[in-house]
């Protein structure tokens, strides 16, 4: 198993694994963190297990290329939502992030936060060159993210969300190595 652990000033991330089925199950049923996401709402925690479980098998692999974390609130471990790292062919050095995050525990920078340690960690010590990440044009809580940490708006898809509301446009995001990470 591996052991990876990225640490903010407030929050812990870790390798998720099954014992968080429920939370994520949670997350992942709420309306709120489905109106800009893809996944749908899950019929049943099984289904959710089976949404999971995939990404808990590359969390286990030698050289993974799929990190997905588990974002912890470290002053008492309360789950606050995932974030993802997919990194793309290693001749590119680049990889793409997305979080989903309980709206409890929005508008306080907690994402912000977890975004900014994950980026970190993608240039040290995996030594990507570009992060990537994109949103729903009228996500505004994500576009805030994204641009807090610094990074840079470089386009627009046009449809290539299918949200339930229908198809969305979606903001493109980047920062390479040689950018700054915002701290504030």
């Amino acid at each position: 198993m591996n052991e990876i652990e990225i640490k903010t000033k407030r929050t812990k991330l870790r390798l998720i694994d099954l014992s968080d089925l429920v939370f994520i199950h949670a997350l992942h049923s709420l309306p709120e963190t489905d109106e800009y996401n893809t996944l749908g709402i899950p019929g049943n925690v099984e289904e959710t297990k089976s949404i999971i479980e995939p990404w808990i098998l590359e969390n286990q692999r030698n050289e993974i290329r799929n990190y997905t974390f588990a974002i912890e609130r470290i002053a008492d471990k309360k789950f606050l939502g995932l974030l993802g790292l997919k990194l793309g062919l290693p001749k590119y050095s680049r990889g793409e992030v997305w979080y989903k995050i309980h709206p409890d525990f929005w508008r306080v920078g907690y994402a912000t936060e977890a975004l900014r340690g994950v980026i970190g960690f993608g240039f040290e010590p995996l030594k990507l060159h570009r992060i990537q990440a994109g949103c729903a044009v009228e996500n505004t809580g994500s576009i805030r993210v994204l641009e807090k940490v610094g990074m840079i708006r470089e386009g627009r898809g046009r449809q290539v969300l299918p949200l339930k509301s229908g198809w969305s446009d979606n903001f493109e995001y980047s920062i390479l190595e040689t950018d700054e990470i915002k701290m504030k």
